[in-house]
């Protein structure tokens, strides 16, 4: 082919590639999704209309939702190239979808929303547009500034959400007005270098991200007002709140106390009283001997911390149908070898130095570590 043959398709491709360039997205909205279906197209037509004239993208994570949320998010994305959907199977929790979401994208910018519509998209484009002055890393949308409101919440979640602000307050050095945003957009270069340390367990990405930048994100807040959710229901639960405190030690431990490992002991504690009362319950109501009544309380309160550990610490992995009956036998063997450990631990730190509190308290410690190692490995098979 000759040189001359060779410059119109030369031309050409620069003129593609530039092109692409310019069409390339400049801002991704990173949407978590579970069980989120009825709401997928609304999001997408919201963003729509707001973002009219921008380059952007919805990146939608959907935890492999039963209501077939990632087919309708993909039905979308067959004929709207702007709508992509990362679809995460064996893998949950909200803040690991929205890491993952924002470490696939290559805008410069990314936004997290939720997909239930309590969010206010319209708020976006002004997010990014401070963001584009230079003199900010990070928009939070805030409920509690002037001009904001949290009426779209409901009275416990309300309630929910000033508790876990004042405990953020008090236990951190964040001092947002409303930490517990799951709305915010940043630069994306601020954002990769944090991706690492990150906690993809819980709910709280804002808060995580803000503590593991340690001062050195320029934070703007802006007022949004949170709407009311249009269909589907509400993720928050009991567990939200375990995995928010499990979060806060994990940080204010350098990460030597994680969320499933307080959820684990916090479980074991319950545990202890159950096996009090059926221990009473044995003694008095069942006239056993006390050998006898302490064998049916240590299993009666195994069983009961097997099925709170399914419920709550392993929910992600939660064993249903045979495999909860093999984990059950599983746990089972796991919590005896974790007595004998105890004890093991116990009666040697005794013989050394005989304080029998700081010798219980150390077995129970040495108990509860290994107990939870050994379920993480041969019962909910944690990698």
């Amino acid at each position: 082919m000759s040189q001359t043959a060779s410059l119109p398709r030369a031309a050409a491709q620069h003129e593609a590639a530039a092109r692409a360039r310019a069409e390339a997205p400049e801002l991704s909205i990173i949407i978590p999704t579970y069980k989120e279906s009825g709401n997928v197209a609304l999001v997408v037509q919201r963003l729509e209309a707001t973002l009219e004239g921008l380059n952007w993208e919805a990146i939608f994570v959907d935890d492999d939702s039963p209501d077939g949320t990632a087919s309708s998010v993909k039905t979308i994305a067959a004929s709207d190239t702007r709508v992509r959907c990362l679809r995460r199977v064996i893998r949950r929790g909200l803040a690991g979808a929205c890491i993952e979401g924002m470490l696939a994208s290559s805008a410069p910018y990314v936004a997290v929303m939720d997909a239930d519509l309590q969010h206010d998209e319209r708020l976006l484009p002004k997010m990014l547009a401070i963001l584009k002055q230079g003199q900010s890393d990070m928009v939070v949308g805030s409920r509690y500034v002037a001009g904001g409101s949290a009426e779209g919440l409901s009275k416990t979640r309300g309630a929910m959400s000033r508790v876990a602000t004042s405990i953020a307050h008090r236990w951190t050095t964040v001092r947002l007005t409303d930490p517990m945003s799951g709305f915010f957009m940043m630069r994306r270069d601020k954002f990769d270098p944090l991706a690492a340390s990150l906690s993809t367990q819980g709910f709280k990405i804002l808060l995580d991200i803000v503590i593991t930048a340690n001062g050195k994100l320029r934070i703007v807040e802006e007022p949004y007002v949170f709407g009311t959710r249009q269909h589907g229901q509400s993720k928050l639960d009991a567990q939200v709140g375990l995995d928010f405190l499990g979060f806060l030690l994990t940080k204010l431990t350098g990460g030597a106390v994680t969320p499933r490992f307080f959820s684990f002991a916090l479980v074991g504690t319950i545990g202890l009283g159950v096996h009090l009362i059926a221990l009473r319950a044995g003694l008095i109501g069942l006239a056993l001997p006390f050998v006898y009544a302490q064998i049916l309380a240590t299993m009666v309160a195994m069983t009961g911390n097997f099925f709170l550990n399914n419920q709550l610490t392993y929910r992600d992995k939660r064993l249903t149908g045979w495999s909860a009956g093999r984990g059950l036998l599983s746990f089972y063997a796991v919590s005896a070898v974790g007595a004998l450990t105890n004890v093991g631990a116990a009666s040697w730190l005794y013989a050394y130095e005989p304080v029998w509190w700081l010798a219980g308290i150390a077995g129970a410690l040495v108990g509860a570590v290994w107990n939870y190692a050994l379920s993480n490995v041969l019962v909910w098979r944690v990698k």
